[in-house]
């Protein structure tokens, strides 16, 4: 008798939706990928939020601050994750830097500043000068994806980044198949921090692909059959 493999659970990075997995080939509805939605003010919030809702079993494909959550996810309930597939992230603890810049997004916010212009801010990093330049499609689909997340959920997820604290030291302890897949291009979680990952783990490997951050949204088919590929492997 076959195992059903357990559902995707994707969770896309901060000021992002489901927009950001729309082309990848993860189907939709009742027999499709779970979606949620990251809308609380701390990551222990979010996992025990995520933890009430999701089925016993499931795989985890996060993206960046989506990745994050997955990693904490796995380290509170290991034996719910059959496997974990961490995209564009990072396991270390925030910098000063990045607490200072997640600070005044929270302070434009409380000024009135919109999520889509805050994302605006932000396009070159989050895509690469040559997608900004040549792919106006996804530079509105990348805008279109701060509208939609709104004030109130970006301001929990400028918060959830604050409560961050420093995971690498802690997934030598994970087991679960991982997979783990860099942007080349990527300036806000370089190859650097995947390496890094992937070194620490026991069960995981990395792919780079040529992308910058948004990797699943600028190279939607050959995530999506990375992922479709790995997940058709693992040992559940």
């Amino acid at each position: 008798m076959a195992v059903a493999v357990p559902p995707l659970v994707l969770l896309a990075g901060m000021n992002c939706t489901a927009d950001l997995w729309e082309d990848g080939g993860f189907g939709g509805g009742a027999g499709g990928a779970i979606r949620p939605v990251l809308d609380r003010p701390t990551v222990s919030g979010q996992v025990d939020a995520l933890l009430d809702e999701l089925p016993d079993s499931f795989i985890v494909v996060g993206h960046s601050l989506g990745g994050i959550v997955g990693m904490a996810l796995a380290l509170a309930a290991s034996t719910r994750v059959a496997g974990l597939c961490l995209v564009s992230t990072n396991a270390k603890a925030p910098t000063d830097a990045q607490r200072s810049g997640w600070t005044s997004w929270l302070d434009a916010l409380e000024g009135g500043a919109e999520p889509r212009a805050l994302q605006d801010s932000i396009l070159q990093p989050l895509l690469g000068e040559n997608v900004v330049r040549d792919r106006p499609d996804l530079v509105e689909r990348t805008l279109r994806m701060g509208e939609e997340t709104g004030a109130e959920r970006l301001r929990a997820q400028l918060r959830m980044q604050l409560t961050r604290t420093d995971l690498l030291s802690r997934l030598g302890g994970l087991t679960m198949p991982t997979l783990v897949v860099s942007g080349l291009d990527d300036v806000i979680c370089p190859p650097r921090f995947h390496t890094e990952i992937v070194s620490a783990m026991p069960d995981a490997r990395l792919v780079s692909l040529d992308a910058g951050h948004l990797l699943p949204l600028e190279r939607p088919r050959e995530f999506g059959g990375l992922v479709g590929s790995w997940r058709s492997h693992l040992r559940i």
